[in-house]
């Protein structure tokens, strides 16, 4: 998912090098809302492993 995020990224940087500010704002706002759904899942898989004693 972070990997996605952060295709995401690039494609907006390379919209708005370009000109193309809707595009970019689209997939910025993408990017966006996959890296705090990353960031959710990964402390809370951190969470689950300390509770588990796996930590």
């Amino acid at each position: 998912m972070l990997h996605y995020a952060i295709v995401f990224f690039v494609i907006a940087l390379i919209a708005a090098l370009f000109g193309f500010s809707g595009l970019a704002a689209g997939a910025a706002g993408i990017a966006q809302t996959l890296f705090f759904v990353f960031l959710v899942l990964a402390v809370i898989t951190f969470v689950i492993n300390l509770v588990r004693g796996k930590g």
